[in-house]
């Protein structure tokens, strides 16, 4: 395939995406000359107007401010959408970029040959190339004015995401913009719940909670959801109309009220990228600008990998946390991503996880901010049948004794690492200090 026909191809991908997704169009920031096709040339021209005007973009509208053939006539354009891939937009972008600027460099050089230009006017224009298109701001005055407030304003406004728990706090402050946390432990430990746990408080804080549940379907995550804010069990939760007494029944709708005000997002889709989550996210910070967005991750050796067949695992993970940290800087929001521990914890005498028992680690270790492992004594001082299969307990049993369940902060870049332990409720999953 010629590199003209494949630049067409991506050209078109890229109008089409942005027809489907409109914030694209500014947030982007592309310049028309970018592309090489002068219909897609005034195609774009059409969509940015449109845009900037706070009008919907489509092919109708398009045509309202053209001559169709202008942009290559009406079918055309209303075929551009079945071109459209959010997930590689922008891996796509950074091709038809990096031709543009190889062009823009031809036509630089054949230039200055013909005009005999001195060095210094050769290398300048070549820098300019760079910097329009690179557009990096590395200047960090604004930064340093940015943060004249910080001592005068409550660690909210600096955009943290409170954990409301106190003694975590202590350690972490709370979630912050542009970090990874990883919150690891065995299968059981009770990741799940804590994740819900902190996606409610963060919810109920103002933010926007954004749950990609990789393994669990939104259906049973929304009953663990509710058992955990209503302080309900969830044996229970598998059939309100038999085992709720009156009491629940009565709370029922303020607690759906109240888990609906929370902002949730939940993306259950199974096999996930990290590029299809980055979609995702792009779409509904765009469509929910006043809130700030903090992204959960359930869990982290089952997202897909693009890399190619015959990689081993630890590499795949490794570029996994790679690309999870690249997100939360892209989206200035904490990623709070579930990973699992390696078996070999259970052989040990001290069971107690460290951070070499993240399985498949990879560069988990390096590329995470914050690493909170979980650990209860209950979990290893009960047989299989109890921990693993709580429904053989009856679908009536009441919530058993709270359990301690420790939050070890083993990495925090950022702060003192140190044990937290906290009370813990499996049959509801609530925590409470």
């Amino acid at each position: 395939m010629s590199t003209e026909l494949s630049i067409d191809l991506l050209e078109k991908s890229l109008l089409g995406t942005m027809l489907k997704e409109n914030y694209l169009i500014i947030d982007e920031g592309i310049q028309p000359s970018l592309f090489q096709s002068q219909i897609h040339r005034s195609i774009y021209l059409a969509m940015q107007h449109l845009a900037r005007n706070n009008q919907p973009v489509d092919y109708i509208t398009i045509l309202t401010m053209v001559e169709p053939r202008e942009v290559g006539g009406a079918n055309y354009l209303a075929s551009l959408q079945t071109f459209a891939d959010s997930e590689k937009f922008e891996a796509y972008l950074g091709i038809v970029k990096t031709e543009w600027r190889e062009k823009q460099k031809q036509t630089i050089l054949h230039q200055a040959t013909s005009r005999n230009w001195p060095i210094e006017k050769i290398q300048k224009e070549l820098d300019d190339l760079q910097t329009d298109t690179l557009s990096v701001d590395t200047d960090v005055k604004n930064d340093i004015v940015k943060m004249a407030e910080r001592p005068y304003l409550p660690i909210e406004e600096v955009r943290v995401v409170p954990t409301d728990l106190k003694e975590l706090e202590k350690l972490i402050v709370g979630f912050r913009q542009g970090e990874l946390t990883i919150i690891a432990g065995r299968p059981s430990m009770g990741k799940t719940d804590v994740m819900n746990y902190f996606a409610l408080t963060s919810g109920l804080a103002g933010c926007l909670p954004i749950i990609f549940s990789l393994e669990m379907n939104k259906a049973m995550l929304l009953d663990r959801l509710i058992a955990a804010c209503g302080r309900i069990s969830r044996l229970k939760m598998r059939d309100p109309y038999q085992y709720f007494s009156e009491k629940q029944r009565e709370q029922w709708i303020p607690v759906l009220t109240e888990l609906s005000n929370v902002n949730l997002q939940i993306d259950d889709r199974a096999g996930l990228t990290v590029s299809q989550m980055r979609a995702q996210v792009r779409k509904l910070v765009k469509t929910n600008p006043d809130l700030k967005p903090i992204v959960f991750i359930d869990y982290l050796q089952i997202i897909y990998s693009n890399m190619a067949r015959g990689s081993n695992q630890t590499s795949i993970i490794g570029q996994i946390s790679w690309e999870l940290k690249q997100m939360a800087k892209e989206f200035a929001c904490p990623v709070v991503c579930l990973s699992q521990l390696n078996r070999g914890v259970e052989s040990r005498q001290n069971k107690r996880p460290l951070m070499s028992d993240l399985r498949d680690s990879g560069n988990i270790e390096q590329d995470a901010d914050v690493i909170i492992l979980l650990y209860r004594d209950s979990y290893y001082g009960q047989t299989a049948d109890e921990e693993h299969a709580p429904e053989n307990k009856g679908a009536g049993a009441t919530n058993p004794t709270r359990e301690k369940l420790e939050l070890n902060v083993a990495k925090n870049r950022n702060g003192p690492t140190g044990i937290v332990t906290v009370n813990y409720s499996k049959m509801t999953g609530q925590l409470k200090e």
